[in-house]
């Protein structure tokens, strides 16, 4: 079995540079909108009390309505449809949204609401644009499963478990030494299967896209690549130039630090100059279903587009896990990763609560559980997850990845067998 990816803060790094560029474009922070889930309790088996848990999403951040909420709404989905069917051990799960606004104050606003007041079991497929109280979730020892490493928490803090696992020392300081560190895998596949030599890394002249964009110069570079640069600017972007240049250097790949718009925008400027490249790489943020309308004036670009991840397509319906998960969000208007993503966080707790219920489904049984995960899967969902600390950084690792292209009249096209896509590629340190 291949190991766990010591840290996938890196591309945490990535979304919160894209998130950074949404909110620097003006949008006021919007007052937290904390809202309980007053649905009609399904039906259970038995009398006993609800097992409480709480789902934390900056919902009304300033990077829009949706950005943040695809891992809330997988989680629920899983949750209504375990009640449906009898909850744990006859216990309906009782899920407590709040909404941080996408601010530090709303979100220790919500931890102490749901840590302290509700006191809920864990929270489940946390989402939150500003961890601000990560350190009190840890301090009151209560499980966070299965959260979006936007930032650095879940490399940081014990209790913490990120979705896609984490081997750093997390005893309060990020990664190891403030380090951490992300592997090649992703570069490493482009050059091994498809015989990529030069990458384009576009970035806006912003310092969160900046250094998101060096940070995958140096995986380009550590792989072998010729590397091509490409800077514009975040408040006059002239991507027709940007594409121009892609085509002349002949571009086998096109990486970005750049926000979804943005990226629209590029993909419509690289069709206009008949710029071909084998593969506009994107990442799991932006693997949705709604690509055929965010990009329908770029049909040759939009049919260049790769996502990678750690989770198994959301389209892969040939696979038992996932028919259950879009069985259960058909009525969703749009699919995404995250949203996967997050009915496996709801998943892998109610494992961890059903392991408890004979002696009792507390947040520390919950917790034991869990901390001791080695090689979850979610049933298949995810790439194998696990918290085993490593007292010393990671030089190299064997890291698998989920790889999918879109394709016109077919959605997201699995390539490859996530479990049998993996490398043993260096690790790079990078400060967040």
């Amino acid at each position: 079995m291949a190991r766990p990816r010591p840290s996938r803060a890196a591309e945490a790094l990535a979304a919160a540079a894209l998130l950074v560029l949404a909110a620097a474009c003006g949008s006021r922070l919007p007052e937290s909108d904390f809202r309980r889930d007053d649905r009609a309790p399904a039906p259970t088996r038995g009398t006993g009390e609800p097992i409480r848990v709480g789902v934390v999403a900056s919902a009304t951040s300033p990077v829009g309505g949706s950005a943040f909420t695809g891992p809330r709404d997988g989680a629920v989905a899983y949750f209504d449809r375990l009640n449906a069917r009898g909850g744990i051990d006859g216990r309906r799960v009782e899920v407590r949204l709040c909404d941080d606004g996408g601010s530090g104050v709303g979100n220790n606003e919500c931890v102490h609401r749901l840590v302290d007041e509700e006191k809920v079991v864990a929270l489940v497929a946390t989402t939150a644009l500003d961890y601000a109280g990560a350190s009190r979730v840890s301090r009151a020892g209560v499980p966070d499963i299965g959260g979006q490493p936007v930032g650095t928490a879940y490399d940081t803090y014990p209790h913490l478990y990120g979705i896609y696992g984490s081997k750093a020392p997390r005893n309060g300081t990020p990664g190891w030494d403030g380090k951490l560190y992300g592997g090649t895998e992703v570069y490493r596949y482009f050059k091994h299967e498809h015989g990529a030599r030069t990458a384009a890394v576009v970035s806006y002249n912003q310092s969160a896209s900046a250094a998101y964009a060096r940070l995958v110069e140096r995986g380009l570079r550590a792989e072998g690549y010729e590397v091509v640069t490409e800077q514009v600017d975040f408040a006059l972007p002239n991507f027709r130039a940007v594409a121009a240049d892609l085509k002349e250097q002949g571009a086998d790949l096109v990486f970005d630090a750049i926000d979804g718009h943005g990226n629209a925008r590029l993909c419509e400027a690289m069709d206009d100059v008949g710029a071909r490249v084998t593969a506009k790489v994107t990442n799991v943020q932006n693997w949705t279903s709604a690509v055929a309308e965010d990009y329908k004036d770029a049909p040759r670009c939009r049919n260049a587009l790769w996502a990678t991840g750690s989770s198994r397509n959301f389209e892969d319906t040939g696979h038992e896990a996932v028919r259950e998960f879009r069985d259960a969000t058909e009525d969703l208007k749009t699919h995404s990763q995250w949203q996967l993503e997050g009915w496996a966080a709801a998943r892998w707790f109610t494992d961890a609560a059903t392991s408890c219920a004979p002696t009792g489904i507390t947040r520390a049984c919950v917790d034991g559980h869990v901390g001791r995960a080695d090689g979850y899967t979610a049933g298949g969902l995810l790439l194998p997850v696990g918290f085993r600390p490593s007292p010393e950084p990671p030089a190299t690792g064997r890291t698998c990845l989920s790889v999918a292209r879109w394709r016109d009249g077919e959605g997201w096209v699995t390539q490859g067998d996530m479990n049998r896509t993996c490398f043993e590629v260096p690790q790079l340190a990078y400060e967040p």
